[in-house]
């Protein structure tokens, strides 16, 4: 299974390479919508609370993008009939493609991050940087499964355009509430306190509650 994990993940990756369709346009959704806050507010800077809901809020549609781009491909090009061909296990696709996703979303978040500290933040994002990184990879985690299990229920309809984001925000909102309120402390101006432990806990624990549910019922998925 690992081999084809492997090969999947490389397909991925290099078509994302050759193309651009995904990233490019996530990251530059993100940084657009800094420089619209960055306007709107008619503020010289943002912190704690009303930062990190920006923060999460435009990583959050800035995923969306990808997700909804995730299955495109195999959809239109017959990957999906080539796959359920092959003798492998059908968990293998769902595998690469979160770590596909959660690869999008690390380079996303390498050029938003910064575009935010310095179209908004007030704080300097130094001293809150490692933690910062713990939090979002919690929030990446659960970020990249529900849009692969999104993906893959929305790229078999018509409406998939539309019915993506409508099935993955309700699903998300919880993600983007543990993910504000653990980032919050980081990014006042004191930063006195580290992320609240219950939030990080809540984050694990619906990462690994959405990652079994998208394991039992993505092969039903795949099939269908």
């Amino acid at each position: 299974m690992r081999r084809t994990v492997g090969a999947l993940l490389r397909k991925e990756l290099l078509v994302e390479l050759r193309t651009l369709e995904s990233v490019p346009g996530m990251s530059l959704f993100a940084v657009t919508t800094f420089v619209v806050f960055h306007f709107a507010l008619n503020r010289s800077s943002v912190e704690g609370d009303l930062g990190a809901g920006i923060l999460w809020v435009t990583l959050l549609f800035a995923a969306i993008l990808g997700a909804n781009r995730l299955f495109v491909a195999d959809a239109d090009q017959g990957g999906f009939d080539g796959f359920l061909l092959a003798p492998v296990d059908r968990s293998a696709m769902m595998i690469a493609k979160v770590l596909t996703m959660l690869a999008y979303l690390v380079v996303l978040e390498i050029v938003a991050v910064p575009a935010f500290a310095i179209l908004l933040l007030g704080p300097p994002l130094g001293p809150a940087l490692p933690e910062l990184i713990a939090v979002l990879a919690l929030g990446d985690v659960g970020i990249a499964v529900i849009g692969t299990l999104v993906g893959a229920l929305a790229v078999q309809t018509r409406a998939r355009d539309l019915l993506g984001p409508l099935l993955a925000l309700p699903l998300l909102v919880p993600i983007v509430i543990g993910g504000a309120r653990a980032t919050a402390p980081l990014l006042a101006f004191s930063h006195a306190s580290d992320a609240p432990a219950r939030w990080l806990l809540t984050l694990g624990l619906y990462d690994l509650i959405f990652g079994l549910i998208a394991y039992a019922l993505f092969d039903f998925l795949l099939e269908d």
